[in-house]
């Protein structure tokens, strides 16, 4: 039987063990796999919970993540001046409040508070190398 979701992110760090251990704290992820070649994560797995599975590795050594970039491009700044998650990533989880103040206590970049919406109760935040989440109670 098959163990993967039909549809797996896969998301580029320019410190992939450091992302690692960071959403692990930070968003509550389960380890999956972890390889490290040289220093540098060659492929990464996290279980989100409820069925969820992201995928991390670090590309190159020249790429930058989106908090970089945006230090660097004045255009990537200006797609980023608002708080909606953009080209990110939406988690569902069963307990909405808790996951924002372990998110915040572990320094994610808080973009919104919890707050209702049309899907559910929500909040969005930023990695620590910029990436954007959504995180939505079942």
């Amino acid at each position: 039987m098959n163990q993967h979701p039909a549809v797996i992110p896969m998301i580029a760090y320019e410190n992939g063990p450091a992302a690692m251990d960071w959403l692990i704290d930070a968003f509550g992820f389960r380890e999956r796999d972890r390889r490290v070649e040289d220093g540098r994560l060659t492929h990464g797995d996290l279980d989100t919970g409820g069925g969820g599975i992201v995928m991390l590795a670090t590309p190159s050594v020249h790429y930058h993540g989106p908090k970089r970039h945006r230090e660097e491009c004045e255009s990537a700044m200006a797609w980023h001046d608002v708080p909606y998650i953009i080209d990110g990533y939406l988690v569902y989880v069963d307990d909405v409040d808790a996951h924002f103040q372990r998110a915040k206590a572990a320094g994610a970049t808080i973009l919104s508070e919890v707050g209702g919406g049309e899907s559910g109760k929500r909040y969005r935040a930023e990695d620590l190398e910029g990436h954007r989440w959504m995180f939505i109670e079942r």
